[in-house]
Protein backbone atom coordinates (compact mmCIF):
# COMPACT_ATOMS: atom_id res chain seq x y z
CA UNK A 1 0.00 0.00 0.00
CA UNK A 2 0.77 3.47 -0.40
CA UNK A 3 1.74 5.89 2.69
CA UNK A 4 3.12 9.26 3.28
CA UNK A 5 6.42 8.63 5.31
CA UNK A 6 9.35 10.74 6.82
CA UNK A 7 12.35 9.14 5.67
CA UNK A 8 14.92 11.30 7.55
CA UNK A 9 14.80 14.75 8.89
CA UNK A 10 13.50 17.18 6.52
CA UNK A 11 12.55 14.62 4.01
CA UNK A 12 9.05 13.02 3.01
CA UNK A 13 7.90 10.75 0.07
CA UNK A 14 5.18 8.42 -1.06
CA UNK A 15 6.83 4.59 -0.27
CA UNK A 16 4.84 1.71 -0.89
CA UNK A 17 5.10 -0.10 2.79
CA UNK A 18 2.98 -3.45 3.90
CA UNK A 19 1.26 -3.40 6.91
CA UNK A 20 0.26 -6.18 9.72
CA UNK A 21 -3.02 -7.14 10.40
CA UNK A 22 -4.50 -5.79 13.67
CA UNK A 23 -3.65 -7.39 17.07
CA UNK A 24 -5.85 -7.81 20.60
CA UNK A 25 -7.55 -4.43 21.19
CA UNK A 26 -6.92 -3.04 17.27
CA UNK A 27 -8.30 -2.30 14.09
CA UNK A 28 -7.67 -2.19 10.96
CA UNK A 29 -9.29 1.04 8.87
CA UNK A 30 -9.63 1.59 5.45
CA UNK A 31 -8.94 5.22 4.83
CA UNK A 32 -11.15 7.53 3.32
CA UNK A 33 -9.72 11.26 3.80
CA UNK A 34 -6.93 12.83 5.76
CA UNK A 35 -6.15 15.94 6.47
CA UNK A 36 -2.52 17.77 5.78
CA UNK A 37 -1.99 19.56 8.88
CA UNK A 38 0.93 21.62 10.39
CA UNK A 39 1.75 19.21 13.14
CA UNK A 40 2.73 16.97 10.19
CA UNK A 41 4.95 19.23 8.83
CA UNK A 42 6.20 19.26 12.76
CA UNK A 43 7.24 16.41 12.20
CA UNK A 44 8.75 16.31 8.82
CA UNK A 45 11.13 19.41 10.29
CA UNK A 46 12.24 17.91 13.82
CA UNK A 47 9.66 20.00 15.66
CA UNK A 48 7.58 17.38 17.05
CA UNK A 49 10.56 14.94 17.58
CA UNK A 50 9.12 11.40 16.13
CA UNK A 51 12.55 8.78 14.83
CA UNK A 52 12.14 8.65 11.06
CA UNK A 53 11.25 6.49 9.27
CA UNK A 54 7.74 7.20 10.20
CA UNK A 55 4.24 7.43 8.20
CA UNK A 56 2.75 10.84 8.62
CA UNK A 57 -0.83 11.38 9.22
CA UNK A 58 -2.96 11.91 12.39
CA UNK A 59 -6.36 13.71 11.07
CA UNK A 60 -8.41 11.30 9.65
CA UNK A 61 -11.31 9.27 8.85
CA UNK A 62 -12.09 5.74 6.91
CA UNK A 63 -13.94 2.34 7.20
CA UNK A 64 -13.44 -0.10 9.50
CA UNK A 65 -12.22 -3.09 7.22
CA UNK A 66 -10.54 -5.52 10.02
CA UNK A 67 -11.13 -6.28 13.61
CA UNK A 68 -8.60 -7.52 16.46
CA UNK A 69 -9.35 -9.74 19.04
CA UNK A 70 -11.44 -8.26 21.98
CA UNK A 71 -12.31 -4.98 20.23
CA UNK A 72 -16.12 -4.31 20.97
CA UNK A 73 -18.61 -1.85 20.20
CA UNK A 74 -17.40 -1.41 16.41
CA UNK A 75 -18.03 -3.83 13.10
CA UNK A 76 -16.77 -4.40 10.16
CA UNK A 77 -18.04 -1.80 7.34
CA UNK A 78 -18.65 0.99 10.49
CA UNK A 79 -17.49 4.75 9.74
CA UNK A 80 -14.73 6.00 12.15
CA UNK A 81 -13.17 9.49 13.09
CA UNK A 82 -9.25 8.57 14.49
CA UNK A 83 -8.34 10.30 17.56
CA UNK A 84 -4.10 10.91 18.03
CA UNK A 85 -5.41 9.96 21.78
CA UNK A 86 -6.11 6.75 21.89
CA UNK A 87 -7.81 6.77 25.17
CA UNK A 88 -8.06 4.01 27.49
CA UNK A 89 -10.73 4.70 30.36
CA UNK A 90 -8.84 3.36 33.13
CA UNK A 91 -5.59 5.60 33.90
CA UNK A 92 -5.94 8.34 36.02
CA UNK A 93 -6.85 11.02 33.40
CA UNK A 94 -9.40 9.59 31.68
CA UNK A 95 -11.33 8.82 35.22
CA UNK A 96 -10.95 12.50 36.07
CA UNK A 97 -12.97 12.98 33.04
CA UNK A 98 -9.53 14.71 30.89
CA UNK A 99 -9.29 11.75 28.57
CA UNK A 100 -6.64 14.05 26.33
CA UNK A 101 -3.96 13.50 28.44
CA UNK A 102 -4.43 9.32 29.13
CA UNK A 103 -1.32 7.58 29.35
CA UNK A 104 -2.36 4.83 28.04
CA UNK A 105 1.19 4.73 25.52
CA UNK A 106 3.50 6.93 24.46
CA UNK A 107 3.88 8.21 21.38
CA UNK A 108 7.51 7.42 19.96
CA UNK A 109 6.08 6.05 16.98
CA UNK A 110 5.41 2.63 18.21
CA UNK A 111 1.98 1.28 19.31
CA UNK A 112 0.79 0.93 22.44
CA UNK A 113 2.58 -2.53 22.92
CA UNK A 114 6.23 -1.50 21.86
CA UNK A 115 6.00 -3.15 18.72
CA UNK A 116 5.27 -1.73 14.64
CA UNK A 117 2.57 -2.79 13.00
CA UNK A 118 4.22 -0.56 9.18
CA UNK A 119 7.29 -2.55 7.42
CA UNK A 120 9.52 -1.98 4.14
CA UNK A 121 10.95 -5.16 3.83
CA UNK A 122 13.00 -6.04 7.14
CA UNK A 123 12.37 -2.03 7.95
CA UNK A 124 10.27 -1.08 10.75
CA UNK A 125 8.15 2.19 10.46
CA UNK A 126 7.23 4.26 13.26
CA UNK A 127 3.34 5.47 13.12
CA UNK A 128 3.05 9.11 14.03
CA UNK A 129 0.31 9.30 16.71
CA UNK A 130 -0.39 5.41 16.72
CA UNK A 131 -2.12 5.99 13.35
CA UNK A 132 -0.31 7.09 10.85
CA UNK A 133 -3.05 7.63 8.70
CA UNK A 134 -2.08 9.60 5.71
CA UNK A 135 -1.91 5.74 4.38
CA UNK A 136 -4.35 4.34 2.07
CA UNK A 137 -5.13 1.83 5.36
CA UNK A 138 -3.83 1.65 8.79
CA UNK A 139 -3.75 -0.08 11.60
CA UNK A 140 -4.91 1.80 14.88
CA UNK A 141 -6.02 0.90 18.69
CA UNK A 142 -9.98 0.30 18.57
CA UNK A 143 -10.06 3.26 21.40
CA UNK A 144 -8.81 5.61 18.81
CA UNK A 145 -12.00 5.21 16.64
CA UNK A 146 -15.22 6.92 17.22
CA UNK A 147 -18.11 5.98 15.13
CA UNK A 148 -19.84 8.14 12.96
CA UNK A 149 -23.20 8.84 11.00
CA UNK A 150 -22.43 7.03 7.51
CA UNK A 151 -23.90 10.36 5.99
CA UNK A 152 -21.01 12.63 6.59
CA UNK A 153 -18.31 12.98 3.79
CA UNK A 154 -14.65 11.49 4.98
CA UNK A 155 -13.11 14.80 3.92
CA UNK A 156 -14.98 16.85 6.46
CA UNK A 157 -15.37 14.35 9.08
CA UNK A 158 -11.17 13.99 9.01
CA UNK A 159 -10.75 17.47 10.13
CA UNK A 160 -13.01 16.22 12.99
CA UNK A 161 -10.13 14.43 14.26
CA UNK A 162 -7.75 17.05 15.17
CA UNK A 163 -7.84 20.58 13.51
CA UNK A 164 -11.51 21.50 14.18
CA UNK A 165 -11.70 19.58 17.80
CA UNK A 166 -8.71 21.71 18.58
CA UNK A 167 -9.90 24.61 17.82
CA UNK A 168 -13.65 24.97 18.26
CA UNK A 169 -12.54 23.03 21.30
CA UNK A 170 -10.26 25.65 22.25
CA UNK A 171 -13.22 28.07 22.64
CA UNK A 172 -16.22 25.74 23.62
CA UNK A 173 -14.39 23.43 26.46
CA UNK A 174 -10.87 24.97 27.50
CA UNK A 175 -11.83 28.68 27.45
CA UNK A 176 -15.78 28.38 27.80
CA UNK A 177 -16.25 31.88 26.24
CA UNK A 178 -19.56 33.27 27.45
CA UNK A 179 -22.08 34.64 25.44
CA UNK A 180 -21.32 38.23 24.33
CA UNK A 181 -17.87 38.49 25.25
CA UNK A 182 -14.94 39.70 22.94
CA UNK A 183 -12.68 37.25 21.68
CA UNK A 184 -9.24 37.78 19.17
CA UNK A 185 -7.74 34.84 17.37
CA UNK A 186 -3.60 35.07 16.32
CA UNK A 187 -3.60 33.10 13.33
CA UNK A 188 -5.87 31.82 10.88
CA UNK A 189 -5.04 28.66 9.47
CA UNK A 190 -7.25 25.97 10.00
CA UNK A 191 -6.94 25.80 13.27
CA UNK A 192 -7.74 29.37 13.92
CA UNK A 193 -10.41 29.18 11.85
CA UNK A 194 -11.94 26.61 14.09
CA UNK A 195 -11.19 28.69 17.03
CA UNK A 196 -13.49 31.63 15.14
CA UNK A 197 -15.95 29.27 14.61
CA UNK A 198 -16.13 27.88 18.35
CA UNK A 199 -16.08 31.58 19.41
CA UNK A 200 -19.56 32.23 17.05
CA UNK A 201 -21.03 29.42 18.34
CA UNK A 202 -20.39 30.17 21.63
CA UNK A 203 -22.23 33.67 21.28
CA UNK A 204 -19.28 35.79 21.13
CA UNK A 205 -20.30 38.97 20.15
CA UNK A 206 -16.89 40.62 18.55
CA UNK A 207 -14.16 38.15 16.76
CA UNK A 208 -11.21 39.83 15.99
CA UNK A 209 -8.87 37.95 13.68
CA UNK A 210 -5.42 38.41 13.67
CA UNK A 211 -3.24 37.15 10.63
CA UNK A 212 -0.33 38.58 8.03
CA UNK A 213 -2.06 37.23 5.08
CA UNK A 214 -5.12 39.09 3.47
CA UNK A 215 -6.45 35.76 2.15
CA UNK A 216 -6.25 34.50 5.98
CA UNK A 217 -8.22 37.44 7.42
CA UNK A 218 -11.13 36.89 4.34
CA UNK A 219 -11.05 33.60 5.04
CA UNK A 220 -11.72 34.57 9.00
CA UNK A 221 -14.67 37.02 7.56
CA UNK A 222 -16.33 33.63 6.20
CA UNK A 223 -16.06 31.78 9.52
CA UNK A 224 -17.30 34.18 11.71
CA UNK A 225 -14.46 36.83 12.69
CA UNK A 226 -16.31 40.38 13.07
CA UNK A 227 -13.18 42.46 12.58
CA UNK A 228 -9.79 41.52 11.34
CA UNK A 229 -6.33 43.07 12.08
CA UNK A 230 -3.05 42.85 10.02
CA UNK A 231 -0.79 41.93 12.42
CA UNK A 232 2.65 42.13 10.19
CA UNK A 233 3.71 45.19 12.14
CA UNK A 234 3.51 43.62 15.54
CA UNK A 235 1.03 46.19 16.79
CA UNK A 236 -1.69 44.30 17.13
CA UNK A 237 -1.87 44.49 20.77
CA UNK A 238 -2.47 48.06 20.64
CA UNK A 239 -4.91 48.10 17.63
CA UNK A 240 -7.05 45.38 19.95
CA UNK A 241 -6.98 47.80 23.11
CA UNK A 242 -8.34 50.35 21.54
CA UNK A 243 -10.81 48.43 19.05
CA UNK A 244 -12.34 47.24 22.62
CA UNK A 245 -11.79 50.21 24.66
CA UNK A 246 -9.65 47.74 27.29
CA UNK A 247 -9.07 44.42 25.80
CA UNK A 248 -10.39 41.24 25.00
CA UNK A 249 -12.37 39.03 27.53
CA UNK A 250 -10.36 36.20 25.94
CA UNK A 251 -7.61 35.45 23.21
CA UNK A 252 -5.94 32.51 21.53
CA UNK A 253 -2.62 31.63 19.99
CA UNK A 254 -3.44 29.39 17.11
CA UNK A 255 -0.25 29.55 15.33
CA UNK A 256 3.00 28.08 18.20
CA UNK A 257 5.23 31.20 17.76
CA UNK A 258 6.23 32.52 21.29
CA UNK A 259 5.76 36.47 20.02
CA UNK A 260 1.83 35.82 19.21
CA UNK A 261 1.72 34.05 23.15
CA UNK A 262 3.49 37.24 24.43
CA UNK A 263 0.78 39.31 22.26
CA UNK A 264 -2.51 37.05 22.67
CA UNK A 265 -1.50 37.58 26.46
CA UNK A 266 -0.71 40.98 26.13
CA UNK A 267 -4.43 41.49 23.92
CA UNK A 268 -6.66 40.86 26.87
CA UNK A 269 -8.10 43.27 29.71
CA UNK A 270 -7.46 42.65 33.52
CA UNK A 271 -8.53 39.67 34.55
CA UNK A 272 -9.14 38.10 31.11
CA UNK A 273 -8.29 34.80 29.62
CA UNK A 274 -5.15 33.85 26.60
CA UNK A 275 -5.73 30.32 25.43
CA UNK A 276 -2.35 29.07 24.15
CA UNK A 277 -3.22 26.61 21.05
CA UNK A 278 -0.74 26.22 18.76
CA UNK A 279 2.55 24.24 19.44
CA UNK A 280 6.45 25.71 19.57
CA UNK A 281 8.91 23.35 20.41
CA UNK A 282 10.93 22.14 23.12
CA UNK A 283 13.74 25.41 23.12
CA UNK A 284 11.29 27.84 22.48
CA UNK A 285 10.00 29.92 25.59
CA UNK A 286 8.22 33.31 26.23
CA UNK A 287 8.09 35.67 28.98
CA UNK A 288 5.64 37.50 31.00
CA UNK A 289 6.68 40.52 33.31
CA UNK A 290 6.76 39.88 36.74
CA UNK A 291 5.19 42.37 38.21
CA UNK A 292 2.19 42.61 35.81
CA UNK A 293 0.90 39.08 35.96
CA UNK A 294 -0.54 39.19 39.14
CA UNK A 295 -1.85 42.86 39.34
CA UNK A 296 -3.28 42.56 35.91
CA UNK A 297 -5.28 38.96 37.30
CA UNK A 298 -4.95 37.64 33.55
CA UNK A 299 -5.37 33.67 33.21
CA UNK A 300 -2.85 31.51 30.38
CA UNK A 301 -4.65 28.22 29.45
CA UNK A 302 -2.89 25.80 27.62
CA UNK A 303 -5.46 23.98 25.27
CA UNK A 304 -4.34 19.57 24.40
CA UNK A 305 -6.52 18.91 21.68
CA UNK A 306 -9.11 21.16 22.73
CA UNK A 307 -9.74 19.30 26.04
CA UNK A 308 -11.02 16.66 24.25
CA UNK A 309 -13.70 13.83 25.19
CA UNK A 310 -13.13 12.33 21.69
CA UNK A 311 -16.21 9.71 22.00
CA UNK A 312 -18.28 12.32 23.32
CA UNK A 313 -17.29 15.84 21.59
CA UNK A 314 -16.78 13.98 17.72
CA UNK A 315 -20.45 13.53 17.33
CA UNK A 316 -21.42 16.60 19.05
CA UNK A 317 -19.67 18.55 15.98
CA UNK A 318 -20.39 16.65 13.56
CA UNK A 319 -24.09 17.12 15.19
CA UNK A 320 -23.54 21.10 14.63
CA UNK A 321 -22.29 20.47 11.13
CA UNK A 322 -25.33 18.42 10.67
CA UNK A 323 -27.50 21.36 11.95
CA UNK A 324 -25.69 24.18 10.05
CA UNK A 325 -23.52 25.55 12.96
CA UNK A 326 -20.89 23.82 12.14
CA UNK A 327 -19.23 24.90 8.65
CA UNK A 328 -17.06 21.87 7.63
CA UNK A 329 -17.95 22.72 3.93
CA UNK A 330 -16.18 25.61 3.58
CA UNK A 331 -13.14 24.48 5.25
CA UNK A 332 -11.86 21.51 2.87
CA UNK A 333 -10.45 24.11 0.20
CA UNK A 334 -8.76 21.62 -2.15
CA UNK A 335 -8.48 17.74 -2.06
CA UNK A 336 -5.11 16.20 -3.22
CA UNK A 337 -4.68 12.37 -4.12
CA UNK A 338 -2.02 11.10 -1.82
CA UNK A 339 0.79 11.31 -4.77
CA UNK A 340 0.18 14.57 -4.68
CA UNK A 341 0.96 15.14 -1.08
CA UNK A 342 4.11 17.67 -1.56
CA UNK A 343 1.86 19.97 -3.45
CA UNK A 344 -0.74 19.67 -0.75
CA UNK A 345 2.39 20.60 1.65
CA UNK A 346 3.70 23.24 -0.32
CA UNK A 347 0.16 25.57 -0.22
CA UNK A 348 -0.05 24.63 3.31
CA UNK A 349 3.06 26.60 4.33
CA UNK A 350 1.83 29.05 1.30
CA UNK A 351 -1.42 29.72 3.66
CA UNK A 352 -3.34 29.14 0.21
CA UNK A 353 -6.05 26.82 2.01
CA UNK A 354 -8.34 26.86 4.67
CA UNK A 355 -7.30 22.98 4.87
CA UNK A 356 -5.98 20.04 2.59
CA UNK A 357 -7.76 17.28 2.37
CA UNK A 358 -5.88 14.10 1.27
CA UNK A 359 -8.70 11.65 -0.33
CA UNK A 360 -8.41 7.90 -1.21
Amino acid sequence: MKALVCTEPGKFSVENVTLDPPKTGEIRVKMGATGVCRSDLSVINGVLPLPPPVVLGHEGAGTVAELGHGVNGLEVGDHVILSFVPCCGSCDACLHHRPVFCSAGVPDGRMIDGTYRVHQGEKDFGTMQFLGCMAEECVVPATAAVKIDKSVPFDKASLVGCGVMTGVGAAINTAQVTPGSTCVVFGCGGVGLSVIQGCRISGADRIIAVDVLPNKLEMAKQFGATDAIDGSDGQAPGKIHELTGGGADYAFEAVGVPALMEAAYASVRSGGTAVLVGVGSLTQSFSINALMAPLSGKTIKGSMYGDANPHADFPRLLGLYQRGKLDLDAMVTRTYSIDDAPQAFTDMEKGVNARGVIVF
